[in-house]
């Protein structure tokens, strides 16, 4: 399991790439400045880009580069209010898929100086000709500490490994027992454990992640034990949390444990941090609130999100009688750089705040519904686990087909799938069908408050 990891968009990616083999076979430089993500593990993410002009450098040739200081000072402005790391990254046009002696030499002149300036971690990296990037990070006494994973989100996903000795830019093929070596260096975050989540849980360690976070705050009631996986009545009877059930029951699977249960409402810190921990995010919620977490959790933290919803609406019929209109599942994907599920229209500010209400004045919102001032909450139509089955499977095979490629067509006509059992329709919007409006929190890592909400702030009560 990795500890160390770097994460960037795949638009920064693209941009970079483009910068450092601009077609002329010299080496070529950049700047990353880096913020961090809240936790224990060591996860660093790509906020703002540096890139060394061509014309600027003193020496560019196939092995070497020289480039003026001015642009380290240019990104250590950058950096010094929020105590920051920056990484140094270069291009070897040959292919040369490990740090030369050069680079060795050049980091333990560079990297002090930075330290100096501001910081408690900076590093170096390389691109090569195909893409990957690995990287190494420096403690202020100079350890050096590779960075074991390397990851690119966007509308597909990318995984370089330090310890591939090609690095190869070929993804492992999809239902593979390659595919499940990788998973299982993998951590998977599943927001939501109840009808839905829990199928989709399941599936996760499955598939054999090798470590998956579930994140809810409820117990386990009578009323739901038809449709959530590894309940039983005794946990019902005891109103037992939810993810210590499954995580109890998953973690007989393996002979370690490796599935964490985090008992808590997902607008808690404590959940967010835990979030933050993972490499790929799935959220099975039946709140809007909630979604918008996993939504700015997405954009801050630079992970891909894979949100699943089902519905049951009805129609009225004569003698004030109720049939099933459609039953229904939607599935979108959201990378950071791209449309938010607030910008898909998922939720609302309006509708945020009808629930907000809704949770600390049930009557007062049914009053405000009754006179039309707000929207009313959709009430939850009762689900079956055949339709939460159905729409689960879909979610997590959207996950495998970004991360193991294995469609015909470009995954950026996947952004949202959705699927009418009635009419016996599957339909699929593309990414650019969505207007992705500018975030303030893309990157925005550990920063206080966390997701820019004070409610998540150092010391709030979990």
């Amino acid at each position: 399991m990795p500890t160390c990891t770097l994460s960037l968009t795949q638009q920064v990616h693209g941009q970079l790439q483009r910068h450092l083999f601009p077609g002329d076979g010299k080496e070529a430089a950049a700047v990353l400045v880096c913020t961090r993500v809240p936790g224990t593990r060591l996860r660093l993410l790509v906020r703002d880009v540096i890139a060394v002009p061509h014309d600027k450098c003193i020496r560019r040739d196939a092995v070497s580069l020289t480039w003026p200081s001015e642009y380290i000072e240019r990104a250590i402005d950058l950096a010094e209010p929020g105590q920051l790391s920056l990484i140094l990254l270069h291009s070897h046009p040959g292919g040369f898929a490990e740090f030369s002696p050069v680079d060795d030499r050049s980091d333990q002149e560079i990297i002090p100086a930075i330290f100096q300036a501001c910081g408690s971690l900076h590093g170096s990296a390389v691109m090569l000709p195909n893409g990957v990037i690995f990287a190494r990070i420096y403690t202020p006494n100079m350890k050096m500490m590779d960075v074991d994973l390397v990851s690119v989100v966007g509308p597909d996903l990318s995984f370089w490994w330090n310890d591939a000795r090609s690095r190869p830019i070929s993804r492992p093929m999809a239902f593979t027992s390659q595919m499940t070596a990788e998973l299982g260096r993998l951590t998977a975050c599943v927001i939501g454990v109840s009808g839905t989540g829990s199928i989709v849980a399941e599936q996760l360690c499955r598939l054999g992640f090798g470590r998956v976070i579930l994140i809810d705050h409820d117990k386990v009631e009578t009323k739901n034990l038809n449709r959530i996986l590894n309940t039983t009545k005794t946990d019902a009877d005891n109103t037992l949390a939810k993810v210590a059930v499954f995580a109890g029951r998953a973690n007989q699977y393996r002979e370690h444990e490796y599935v964490v249960p985090v008992e808590a409402n997902v607008l808690t810190r404590k959940a967010v941090v835990a979030a933050g921990q993972a490499d790929v995010l799935f959220c099975c919620v039946d709140t809007l609130r909630a979604r918008s977490i996993a939504d700015l959790v997405c954009k801050a933290f630079l992970l891909p999100l894979f949100d699943v919803g089902v519905a049951i609406p009805t129609r009225a019929t004569t003698g004030d009688g109720r049939a099933i209109d459609e039953a229904t599942g939607r599935i979108d994907y959201v990378h950071p750089a791209a449309s938010s599920l607030f910008d898909r229209g998922i939720y609302t500010a309006a509708n945020l705040a009808a629930e907000a209400l809704a949770e600390a004045d049930p009557q007062a919102h049914a009053d405000q519904v009754r006179r039309g001032y707000i929207d009313g909450i959709p009430e939850q139509a009762p689900s079956v686990i055949a339709l939460n089955m159905r729409a689960a499977s879909a979610c997590v095979m959207e996950f495998i087909a970004r991360g193991f490629p294995f469609r015909h067509d470009a995954n950026t006509r996947y952004a949202r799938t959705r699927f009418m059992l009635a009419e016996g329709v599957e339909e699929h919007e593309a990414e650019d069908a969505f207007h992705a409006s500018a975030s303030p929190h893309l990157a925005r890592g550990d920063e206080q408050p966390l997701l820019g909400l004070p409610v998540l702030s150092e010391g709030e009560i979990e």
